[in-house]
Formats: C-alpha cells, sequence, structure tokens
C-alpha cells in the first residue's frame, strides 16, 4: 500500500475523483464527498478503514472484497460495470472530512447530483449521508431507507455513510441497506 504524507495528501484538497459510470446504470452510490486519500488515488472510498468495499461484499454486490487503498483494481471496475453499478459524489471536490463542506457546497452538489441522475436515468439513487441530502435539498426529516419521493425518476434510498466516523452502523448493518437497494435495482 502507498503511503503518503500529510503534506501530499493536503496538496488534494478541491481535488475531484472521475465517477465511475457506464452505460445502463441501474444503482447509482453517491458519497458526500471524496476524501484526500481517494482524491490521491482516483478511486471511490479508498481510504483503509472506510467501510463501503466490505460492505459491498457482504451485500453480494462485488464477488470479492475489493481493496481501492492504491487506485480501483480493473477486475473490480469491469465487475461494477457489468452489473450495471456506478459511483459518484454529492460534492466533487475532496476535504479532509465531509463536516469541512459549506451548506453552498452542498447545495451547489445537489445541482449536480440532479443533472448526473438526469443524464444517468439510474433505477435507484443510494445516497451514502442522510445529514448530507437534507442540507443539500433542504429537507428537515428524510428518513434512513427508502424515499417515498423519487429523485429525477429514480427510486431514492437514503442510507447511512459508511465512514468509519459514524459509529451507528456495523459492515453488516451498511451491507444488509446496500443489499436492499441493490435487490430494489434489479444488481443482486
Amino acid at each position: 500500500m502507498r503511503r503518503f504524507s500529510r503534506a501530499e495528501l493536503e496538496a488534494f484538497a478541491e481535488a475531484t475523483v472521475d465517477d465511475l459510470l457506464g452505460p445502463g446504470v441501474r444503482l447509482l452510490f453517491v458519497g458526500i464527498n471524496p476524501g484526500l486519500w481517494t482524491a490521491a488515488v482516483n478511486a471511490h472510498f479508498a481510504r483503509r478503514g472506510n467501510r463501503f468495499w466490505p460492505a459491498l461484499y457482504r451485500a453480494g454486490i462485488t464477488s470479492s472484497l475489493v481493496d481501492a487503498s492504491d487506485g480501483m483494481p480493473a477486475d473490480a471496475r469491469a465487475e461494477l460495470l457489468a452489473k450495471r453499478v456506478g459511483i459518484t459524489n454529492l460534492v466533487a471536490v475532496a476535504t479532509a472530512r465531509a463536516d469541512e463542506l459549506t451548506a453552498e457546497q452542498l447545495r451547489e452538489g445537489g445541482l449536480r447530483l440532479r443533472r448526473v441522475v438526469a443524464e444517468q436515468q439510474p433505477r435507484v439513487v443510494a445516497m451514502l449521508g442522510l445529514t448530507a441530502f437534507r442540507e443539500a435539498f433542504g429537507v428537515r426529516k428524510a428518513p434512513l431507507g427508502r424515499s417515498t419521493e423519487t429523485f429525477e425518476g429514480a427510486e431514492l434510498w437514503l442510507l447511512p455513510n459508511p465512514s468509519g466516523l459514524n459509529a451507528h452502523h456495523t459492515v453488516d448493518s451498511l451491507a444488509d441497506w446496500y443489499r436492499r437497494a441493490a435487490e430494489a435495482a434489479g444488481v443482486v
């Protein structure tokens, strides 16, 4: 695994990460924004300790445990695209922590996300971060789980963020939520 100094990571503040999108996306996972490590290696949820990849594996969405800490492995990328699973972010720019984002950045990210979803037309949008969603779209009490509202024509699921800072959920509870969204999208 590659190592970065603090200064090297800080140089990636405000950098972006390429969306993982292919034709016919059915399930679109939406992170809040990339972390610095993620930006440094240009791979979503790349920081060791993030529970996204273990949760996807336990949910049956990936056939093996993905290690994206040095970049997105080509076989994992191909598998996700073949299953019609995509990944993007609410806010495109990297920060050390999501709580560094401003309310304005979240609202602007919401507009960007609407454009991405309208263009890609996934069956399901799985937003991984309830508080960020509420702030971005001015929804005070959006509950966890499947929303009664659609999002640009897609079924909307508001799911727990996989960051290790989210102590309310385990890899198993994340996997359960992610599997439900994947079943609704028809990818598992």
